[in-house]
């Protein structure tokens, strides 16, 4: 029976996991190395991969701040109450419980220019929806539950104690946090950093709705795959999708080496 199950599991790897990454590198090097080297370097690869990179830059920044800033009142803020706690964990899970695709349906109807939101933003020269803010919007409101869910558990974890101490002692919040409460969550912190890139390169529901997909314009590299498989250029879709998926291969790797240096120290 044991080895049953392990040989369906090696089976199921190979079905779902395996097969499609092979078929992906072949497609990839169709052309030769030249033809893999072409489909990067074309124009609309290049600005979408470069489009990708601010993206995942900027949601990174904003996740990890907004993050740890709500992992902070949903742990520590008792003033908030259990109702008001409540609705922000709800909130905080929303995106896996909403489909990508509705999520940036939501902004579009929020912010759009057809709603009264957008056509005001619009006319002081702010474009949200069919540009870079709402690229960066959707993929953060993908990404926002990771960075909360590695921090929370480490805070309730380590109580309060120390930094009640701190505080009693005279440091001042902004000191409590670097010098007591930082040390206990920057690993969690790198975890949600690697995990926030890695979710934001893959991004694709959210981001189609809210960009619009026009080349050279709103085209991330998920998008750029997404066209390219529409007019049949497999070859071309196969080489950015391997840059992708290697780019987040590397993260996890990057991870778990992260995870074994924590137990080290």
């Amino acid at each position: 029976m044991k080895k049953l199950t392990i040989g369906f599991t090696y089976l199921v790897f190979l079905v779902l996991i395996a097969a499609p990454l092979g078929k992906m590198i072949i497609n990839a090097f169709q052309g030769g190395l030249g033809g893999f080297i072409d489909a990067l370097t074309r124009p609309e690869a290049a600005h979408a991969l470069l489009m990708t990179l601010f993206v995942v830059v900027v949601v990174t920044l904003l996740n990890t701040l907004f993050g740890i800033m709500m992992a902070l009142y949903l742990v520590r803020a008792n003033w908030l109450g259990r109702r008001v706690k409540g609705l922000l964990n709800s909130i905080v899970d929303l995106p896996y419980a909403v489909s990508p695709v509705i999520g940036g349906l939501m902004i579009v109807l929020l912010v759009g220019p057809d709603s009264p939101i957008g056509a005001f933003l619009e006319q002081i020269g702010l474009k949200i929806v069919y540009a870079f803010p709402g690229m960066v919007i959707a993929t953060l409101f993908v990404t926002f539950p990771l960075m909360v869910r590695e921090v929370m558990p480490v805070l309730q974890e380590i109580g309060t104690q120390q930094e009640e101490a701190a505080s009693t002692l005279g440091a001042y919040g902004w000191t409590t946090f670097w010098k007591v409460t930082w040390p206990s969550i920057r690993w969690p912190v790198i975890y949600g950093v690697i995990l926030t890139v890695a979710r934001s390169l893959g991004e694709f529901g959210a981001v189609l709705v809210v960009s619009g997909n026009i080349m050279n314009k709103t085209q991330t590299a998920t998008t750029l795959v997404y066209q390219d498989v529409e007019n049949f250029n497999v070859s071309a879709a196969g080489g950015v999708a391997l840059v992708l998926a290697a780019f987040s291969a590397g993260l996890l790797l990057l991870m778990e080496w992260t995870k074994r240096r924590k137990e080290v120290h």
